[in-house]
């Protein structure tokens, strides 16, 4: 498999601006009840497989920032975070590359993701933290959906 120069380029870039999002906004950014608007960015990964790469190493980044950097913040949570933009990425592709698919799928994925994290780590049950994240999860990608929409109907961003 041959990645293009400009999807690598791509995928940096989409890495990057997830990590610095999360940096610049970490006070809402970390914690039971989080809101991670870096998130709004997974729903392009619609029309890139590629990009779930992307935030996987942005979501990296980002977690050494994190209060609760670790092993489950640094190794768990990115791997998880590719696996989200995968399965929000290959469920997508039933839907016409839908952006809202995508992102539904990516969210419902990290909510889990992350409510199982905290309740290894102690920080709360996971049936507790669940649903806050489920909704703050789905509400950011919601947001990224309508944003990625709005630009793929004026530019063919993923064709560049």
């Amino acid at each position: 498999m041959k990645i293009k120069t400009k999807d690598l380029a791509l995928t940096t870039i989409f890495a990057a601006l997830y990590a610095a999002l999360v940096y610049v906004l970490s006070p809402i950014s970390f914690g039971i009840v989080q809101f991670r608007f870096a998130g709004a960015l997974r729903p392009g990964i619609a029309k890139k497989w590629i990009l779930a790469f992307g935030y996987g190493i942005g979501a990296l980044i980002a977690n050494f920032f994190s209060p609760f950097a670790g092993p489950w913040d640094l190794v768990f949570m990115p791997i998880m975070s590719v696996i989200a933009g995968l399965t929000g990425y290959f469920v997508a592709r039933h839907f016409k590359q839908n952006y809202f698919v995508s992102g539904v799928v990516t969210a419902a994925v990290i909510a889990v993701s992350l409510s199982f994290m905290f309740s290894q780590l102690g920080i709360s049950p996971m049936l507790v933290a669940f649903l806050p994240l489920f909704v703050a999860e789905q509400a950011v990608c919601l947001i990224g959906a309508f944003i990625f929409q709005l630009i793929g109907n004026r530019f063919k961003w993923w064709q560049a």
